[in-house]
């Protein structure tokens, strides 16, 4: 069958492929190849994969001894994978107990099973979690060559938006100064630091902030991150006109804080500014709302509208990154 692989050089084929594992990107159902001198990796969603590597599209082999809970149930499981955990939301308990145990019993690299027990709550956004196996709710994740520790029952975490925040940190350069007003755990934050930016995280969760601060150490850019656990609009005056760019993901009340994020803003700043809207009109909002805050202290510019993913029925997920260039720049 023909399927996208990453073609490189056999040398090399280790350290890509331990990569490329780290990120959830390697296709299980086919085999890993050689050929003419070369390592051809399956992968699962050739978008998501770093720019630097080459994407073909080859005949590959499937693997048959790779036993998957489909494999020992009558259905196909929902799940997500999360580092060594894997994450049901399934309502009826006797179904997500027989779901677990097929995940275990599988070939999945997978210690840790839980099922979300309630939908995301309060100013932290965590939510409720059943552990059905494994020992706590502490996982390793890594995504894109960067680590994380955190824990699901104490912070949010989406490993759903890997992609994302990949083309986001794909933007930045080194020695600029980035802003992550909702920083969590640091999936942007740490990224961009591995880039070479200066980059300040906040976050109103304790924990979010201590996992931030340990996942800054554990990929060594402890000395680019500064995290602050506060509410980040009593933290703008210490930041004013600073930034050259802000991130705002907090999809369903970042317009809230925009007059905070334009006090933050240097003369020339790229806000990537994430909502949720109805699908007939996904952009309009968010642009409208930040050309009311930013104008006419600002230019205004678009430079991308694009959709994250399909949040709920009729109702996407989008990201706007607008450049905000000031019409009297400071000297």
């Amino acid at each position: 069958m023909e399927v996208p692989c990453v073609r490189v050089p056999r040398k090399e084929g280790e350290e890509t492929r331990r990569e490329l594992a780290e990120t959830d990107l390697i296709d299980d159902d086919y085999e890993i190849a050689v050929a003419d001198g070369s390592l051809y990796i399956p992968v699962t969603d050739p978008e998501a994969v770093a720019d630097d590597l080459e994407i073909v599209v080859r005949g590959a082999a499937e693997r048959d001894d790779q036993v998957t809970p489909a494999d020992l149930l009558e259905f196909d499981p929902s799940y997500e994978r999360l580092g060594s955990a894997a994450l049901l939301d399934e309502d009826d308990s006797d179904r997500a107990d027989t779901i677990a145990n097929a995940i275990l019993e599988s070939d999945l690299p997978v210690e840790t099973v839980l099922n979300k027990a309630s939908k995301v709550k309060g100013e932290t956004r965590v939510r409720d979690w059943e552990l059905l196996a494994g020992d706590d709710t502490e996982v390793v994740h890594r995504e894109y060559g960067c680590e994380f520790l955190l824990d699901l029952s104490a912070v949010y975490f989406s490993p759903r938006l890997a992609t994302e925040r990949h083309r986001v940190s794909q933007q930045v350069t080194e020695d600029e100064r980035a802003f992550d007003m909702f920083a969590g755990v640091g999936p942007f934050v740490v990224p961009f630091a591995k880039r070479g930016a200066e980059v300040v995280g906040v976050d109103v969760n304790p924990d979010a902030v201590e996992y931030l601060e340990e996942n800054a150490r554990r990929n060594g850019v402890e000395d680019r991150v500064t995290a602050i656990n506060d509410d980040v609009r009593e933290v703008t005056d210490e930041y004013a006109d600073w930034a050259d760019r802000v991130v705002m993901n907090l999809p369903h009340s970042a317009d809230e804080f925009l007059e905070s994020a334009v006090q933050v803003a240097g003369d020339d700043c790229v806000f990537h500014y994430y909502d949720i809207q109805h699908e007939d009109d996904p952009f309009g909002p968010g642009e409208r709302v930040i050309r009311e805050v930013a104008e006419p202290e600002y230019d205004v510019t678009v430079e991308t509208r694009h959709t994250v993913r399909s949040y709920a029925p009729h109702e996407l997920n989008v990201c706007l990154d607008v450049r905000l260039e000031r019409k009297n720049r400071t000297a």
